[in-house]
Formats: structure tokens, C-alpha cells, sequence
């Protein structure tokens, strides 16, 4: 039998994946748990239902400022450390939220638990680590991240379920108070039970580096803001996106020049990397930037606007968690079908099955029961998506930009997604049905959904395209070197 299609045993791996597992649970949890409750935050806080948009958009932004700063200190200094880091400060700002009275303090404490988003790509990095130069790593590596990624999902279900049952029956603060305890208690978790990586590379942070992608990124994410908010035909806007796109001309240049860069943009070069990171990109569209219209696609009345299901606040619900379900399948499904045939088909497979599925909403979207088929198809290749992109990434860069290079995956899957929420809002913003559109009108007209669909099916197949790119010898364990013990 072939080295590939031989069972990935996590064996000795099995006690920290487990570690890693409540974590990335934990995270999921952080995600889903605020959800049902952004009603009741913003009349506690006393301000208009939109202003909770902030909320999203400062978090995002946060994100993408964290995420290479943080990779790159793992790198350096030890991912077990920058995680045990966050972890701290998302803990704090979690304990923040049940006793800020005031939006200002709400915000900025909402902003700063985004520090989260760095723990899944230190993570795998942590894994790799421990993997590397053993048979099957990149087969080790992925089946681990598909369980971090499926106790992820389950965590945005749990906490999706408990934060609406107990923000009926219990007092916010006490409410709000119970993600930041399972917070504290990872950082226990990471504290006493996960080891360090055995391979640091040490050395000073760029900072130049670090300022430079800071400015560019708060200047390209704004930017879209407020193209959302002021529309495509805003002359500021547009503006200070193209301002955030020159601002990389001169970081690139002197990432190029720096002996230690805070991202080795060569890495966009390689023939194995350069796909995967447009893949997270193209990924980001539909995974960050489709849930939104789905929701109010899904509660919009067929009988007043002439399309949507009218459903419930519970049966769109269920679509999502239908949705999550399906993405939990996909994540532990990637490994096994990395053995038969190979990882880079594979994500071949779980790319065309999100463009798949997204595309067929195009004939298919009006009942209750195609939604849930296609959002099933696409959540079981968005979830093989999640749980391979870093894994991949890992597998094919240079020893010494693991962290990197899986932390780089998120950043361009989140910028990813900034652009397509800026797109579709301003899409789905045209050609509201005049006559019938009021005041509490959903977001847009069927034309602006079908261009929802169409632009996450074709970023989807375009991914699948660029993935055949990659060398047939990617991902795979030929030539891991062995771990430099470290001093």
C-alpha cells in the first residue's frame, strides 16, 4: 500500500491536538456566541442596531494588522509564547466587555479580543513543528488542523445555541462574562500543557516592515469601508484604497532589502506558496463575505419583494448551523482524501465544490430545501478549505517561515473577504424594488444576490484553476528535514 493512503495516525501528536482542540473550540465559541445577542449590546449600550457594523469592521481590521506580527514572533521567538500571548490579551479584553458602560469602551475591548484570529495558524505552526521530518508529515499536519478546524465550527454552534438561551434568562454582564472565562482558561491550557517548537530562528522584529503593511492594510481595509458606506461612486474612498495599494510599493521594496523580513515576500514567487495564498484570498470572498447576504436573503418575504424563503429567525438558523455541520465534515474529511489521491488534488476537489455550490443558487434558491443542498456543497469544500490552506502553507515554506507563511493564509483570506463585503454591499445596495422597497427593506434587489452567487462560484472555480498550477510534489513529505534541537 502506498505511503499516502497508509492511516495518519496522530499517535503521540493525539495529546496536544487535543490541547489545541479546546482552543480552537474556545475560538469558535467566541464567534457564534455574541451573534444572537447584538440586539441586547446595543440597546445596553444604548446606541442604533447599524452601529454594531463597527464592531465586525474594527475586529476585522485588527486582524489583519495582528496576524503577521504575531507569525512572525512565533517564528522567532517560539509559537507556544505568541499564542500563550494572545491568548493573555483576548482574555483581557474579554473580561473587558461585561463592565464597559460606554460604546467607546465596548468597541475598543471588541476590537482587541480580535487578537484571536492569530491562534489557529500558531497552532499548526506548533504541529508542524512537532511533525516535521517524520513520514506523512503534511498528511500528520492536516488531519490535526481538519479536527482544530472541525472543534472550531462546533465551538461557533455551541456558542451561537448558548449565548441565545442565556441572554433570555440571565443578566448581560453575567452573560458576557462567560466566553472571557473559557478564555482564561485556555491560557492555562497553553501555559501547562503545550511545549514549545523546537526550531526558533530568534533575531529583531522588523518594524519598519511591521509599520509599513500596518499602514497599507488600515489604509486598503478603510477604504473599503467607505466604499460600503459611501458607495462606488465616492471619490474619498476610492481614493484612499488606492492609497493603501501604493503603500505596498514600498514596503515590498524594503522587505526585499531586509536580511530578516517580517514577511519574505518571495514567498508570492514560489510556484507551491503563490496559489495557496490567492486561493485564501479567492476563499475569503464566500467564507467572510457571503454569510450576510445569505441571512437576509434567507429572511427576506417572497410574497412582498418577489424572492427570498421568509423564513424565521430560527430556520435561518438552522441554515447556518446546517452550514457549520457541513464545514466540520469537510475539515475531517481532507485528510482522507489526501491518502487516496493527493493533497493538492484535493484541495483541487474542495474548491470546486465551494464554486459548485454557490452557483447553484442561480437556478436554485427557491425553497428552503435547495438553500440548505447548496450551502451543504459548498460548506463541505469551505471546510477542507479551512483546515488545508494552513496546513499546505506549512508544508511547502522554508523552515524558518512556518508561522509566516500560515499566518499569511489568514491575512490574505481576510482581505479577501473585506473586498467582497464592500462589493456585495454596494451590490446589493442597487436596484432595490422601488415601489416596494421601504424603509425596512432588506439590503437588495434578486440581481444583487445573483451577483452575491456568482462572484463566490467563480472565485471558487478560479482557486480550483490556479491550484492545478501547483507541482504535483507539493505538499508532500519528500523532503521534510529533520528539527534543529534548539540551544
Amino acid at each position: 500500500m502506498s505511503a499516502r493512503r497508509r492511516r495518519a495516525s496522530l499517535g503521540p501528536l493525539a495529546g496536544i491536538v487535543g490541547l489545541l482542540a479546546f482552543v480552537e473550540f474556545t475560538s469558535g465559541v467566541l464567534q457564534g456566541y455574541y451573534t444572537p445577542m447584538l440586539t441586547d449590546i446595543a440597546r445596553h449600550l444604548d446606541v442604533h442596531d447599524a452601529d454594531v457594523n463597527w464592531l465586525e469592521g474594527t475586529q476585522l481590521m485588527l486582524s489583519a494588522l495582528v496576524v503577521p506580527a504575531f507569525a512572525k514572533l512565533g517564528d522567532m521567538f517560539g509559537h507556544k509564547r505568541m499564542l500563550l500571548w494572545s491568548t493573555a490579551v483576548t482574555a483581557i479584553a474579554s473580561l473587558a466587555l461585561p463592565f464597559a458602560n460606554s460604546f467607546g469602551l465596548f468597541l475598543a475591548a471588541w476590537a482587541i479580543q480580535g487578537f484571536y484570529v492569530v491562534w489557529l495558524p500558531l497552532e499548526v505552526a506548533i504541529i508542524w513543528s512537532r511533525t516535521r521530518g517524520r513520514e506523512d508529515a503534511s498528511l500528520l499536519t492536516a488531519r490535526a488542523a481538519g479536527i482544530l478546524v472541525a472543534m472550531l465550527e462546533a465551538g461557533a454552534i455551541t456558542g451561537a445555541l448558548l449565548g441565545g438561551q442565556l441572554v433570555d434568562t440571565l443578566p448581560l454582564w453575567v452573560v458576557l462574562l462567560v466566553p472571557a472565562l473559557l478564555v482564561v482558561a485556555c491560557f492555562f491550557v497553553i501555559r501547562f500543557g503545550v511545549r514549545e517548537s523546537d526550531l526558533l530562528t530568534g533575531g529583531k522584529l522588523d518594524l519598519v516592515g511591521l509599520v509599513l503593511v500596518s499602514l497599507a492594510l488600515i489604509a486598503f481595509t478603510g477604504g473599503l469601508s467607505l466604499l460600503r458606506l459611501g458607495g462606488a461612486a465616492s471619490p474619498v474612498a476610492w481614493g484612499v484604497v488606492a492609497l493603501g495599494l501604493l503603500l505596498l510599493v514600498p514596503f515590498v521594496r524594503y522587505e526585499l532589502r531586509h536580511p530578516d523580513p517580517l514577511i519574505d515576500v518571495r514567498m508570492f514567487r514560489s510556484p507551491a506558496l503563490a496559489p495557496v495564498f490567492l486561493t485564501a484570498g479567492l476563499f475569503g470572498v464566500s467564507v467572510l463575505g457571503s454569510q450576510a447576504p445569505l441571512s437576509t436573503f434567507a429572511r427576506t418575504d417572497p410574497e412582498r419583494y418577489g424572492y427570498g424563503l421568509g423564513t424565521s429567525g430560527f430556520s435561518t438558523s438552522l441554515i447556518i448551523g446546517l452550514y457549520l455541520i457541513a464545514m466540520i465534515a469537510g475539515a475531517l474529511l481532507f485528510s482522507r482524501a489526501s491518502r487516496w489521491i493527493t493533497p493538492r488534488l484535493t484541495l483541487v476537489a474542495a474548491a470546486l465544490l465551494v464554486g459548485i455550490g454557490y452557483l447553484l443558487f442561480l437556478p436554485l434558491h427557491d425553497t428552503y430545501a435547495q438553500v440548505i443542498v447548496n450551502m451543504v456543497v459548498a460548506g463541505v469544500g469551505s471546510g477542507a478549505l479551512v483546515a488545508a490552506l494552513p496546513a499546505a502553507a506549512a508544508a511547502a515554506a522554508p523552515p524558518t517561515q512556518t508561522g509566516v507563511a500560515t499566518g499569511l493564509t489568514n491575512s490574505v483570506k481576510t482581505v479577501g473577504g473585506a473586498i467582497a463585503s464592500a462589493t456585495f454591499g454596494i451590490a446589493l445596495m442597487q436596484g432595490t424594488a422601488g415601489a416596494t422597497a421601504t424603509a425596512d427593506a432588506t439590503a437588495g434587489s434578486l440581481a444583487g444576490y445573483f451577483t452575491v452567487w456568482i462572484v463566490c462560484g467563480v472565485t471558487g472555480l478560479i482557486a480550483a484553476v490556479l491550484l492545478l498550477f501547483v507541482p504535483k510534489a507539493a505538499f508532500t513529505d519528500a523532503v521534510a528535514p529533520a528539527p534543529t534541537p534548539r540551544a
